[in-house]
């Protein structure tokens, strides 16, 4: 099977010649202001290095790696934004709260 029909799901064969394949929509919660939002952050170590993770998020996946974009760039550090969770390197906890608190979110 081509790699473009992979994420084709729920038909196997049509015989009629008009048929087009309808995907799904993907239904994402439309994002909440921040002052409604609570966030909460936990500590892990992952792979031998300090990690936060920043839980909790409801909205757009747009805005929440831009979100995530944000706070790496204001500490100067690395990470990611994997489902629905924002990761950062490194022990900024202190900082990260000071940050979500400025743009209006409730941190836990």
């Amino acid at each position: 099977m081509s790699n473009k029909n992979k994420k084709l799901t729920g038909i196997v064969y049509s015989t009629d010649s008009n048929y087009s394949y309808q995907r799904e929509a993907k239904n994402e919660p439309e994002t909440l202001p921040p002052s409604q939002q609570q966030l909460k952050i936990f500590f892990e170590k992952r792979a031998g290095k300090d990690t936060l993770l920043i839980k909790n998020y409801t909205g757009k996946t747009e805005d929440l790696e831009s979100l995530g974009k944000w706070l790496k760039t204001q500490c100067g550090t690395g990470g990611s934004v994997k489902d629905g969770i924002i990761l950062i390197q490194g022990k900024m906890r202190e900082k990260i709260v000071q940050l979500l608190q400025q743009k209006g979110f409730k941190v836990k």
